[in-house]
């Protein structure tokens, strides 16, 4: 009997979700920052052209694993779930050139999205720099599709919970006291579905006890969310999403052309009040 699964949300959280067309602005990612804006879906974020080079060369990268975490889907790069400081920034370096070769001699919409808000962020006195450790520095990105097949591709989450409880060696981890940025690029779309799905509840560290996700945040019950209001974002290829990872979120069910669900993948947010950290 999983009475778990059977618990009820302790509080509906309002959202303050944006949608419109063109360029991510930095002014809209301080926000996100701040927790002034809960998700925001950028559509033709960039350019169509760059979107398929990137996923060819996703197909064709030597880089491309299968994830053994219990998450289907495959990856290249590198992830902090559930690993420790010392193998996640050593997978790091050794990824670094897979990661590279996702884009070549492109312009890479990533590192662009770094450069243009470490320059804002700078000119407040705060330093954006990539999470590092004695054995290392996170890469930029990491790319992935989601491979699951039942109600979703990838279950419905947060992404507080990994880096509240990263454990030793890890700076990220007091990013978890504030806002925990998640940071999609979309370089392929199915036919259908493969929606970013916002539910409107941010567990607190009792609601994932009671779901038994305290140091995971992965995944909580349907049951558990059938009474919460949620939002999909509807992703063509060349869109971006930023959300308040702190908001259980999910990925759902993909059909159509055969084509996945890739997306380039970051996490950042404040460690201190003069300092950001961007990892994967």
């Amino acid at each position: 009997m999983e009475t778990a699964h059977a618990s009820q949300v302790s509080s509906i959280a309002p959202v303050a979700l944006r949608e419109r067309t063109g360029s991510i602005s930095t002014a809209e990612i301080v926000s996100m920052l701040k927790g002034e804006i809960t998700g925001l879906h950028i559509k033709r974020a960039f350019s169509i052209e760059v979107a398929e080079e990137i996923s060819a060369n996703f197909i064709r990268n030597p880089g491309r694993k299968e994830r053994k975490d219990g998450v289907p889907g495959q990856y290249i790069g590198a992830s902090h779930y559930k690993k420790d400081a010392a193998t996640y920034f050593a997978e790091s370096e050794t990824a670094r050139p897979f990661v590279d070769a996702l884009f070549g001699n492109l312009v890479d919409p990533v590192r662009g999205l770094f450069d243009a808000l470490k320059r804002e962020l700078s000119g407040h006195g705060i330093e954006l720099r990539l999470a590092r450790s004695e054995h290392g520095q996170a890469n930029v990105c990491r790319a992935l599709w989601w491979s699951g097949t039942g109600t979703y591709a990838l279950e419905p989450h947060d992404d507080v919970a990994q880096v509240l409880c990263a454990g030793n060696g890890y700076e990220l981890a007091a990013v978890a006291n504030n806002i925990v940025v998640a940071l999609n690029f979309y370089p392929s779309m199915p036919e259908e579905g493969g929606n970013l799905r916002i539910w409107s509840h941010k567990p607190t560290v009792a609601d994932r006890k009671s779901q038994s996700v305290e140091t995971t945040g992965y995944p909580y019950s349907t049951d558990y969310l059938k009474a919460v209001p949620s939002h999909d974002f509807k992703l063509n290829v060349g869109d971006a999403a930023l959300i308040d990872g702190g908001f259980i979120h999910g990925v759902t069910r993909q059909f159509g052309n055969g084509k996945r669900r890739l997306l380039l993948n970051s996490f950042f947010g404040f460690a201190r009040p003069d300092l950001v950290l961007w990892w994967t």
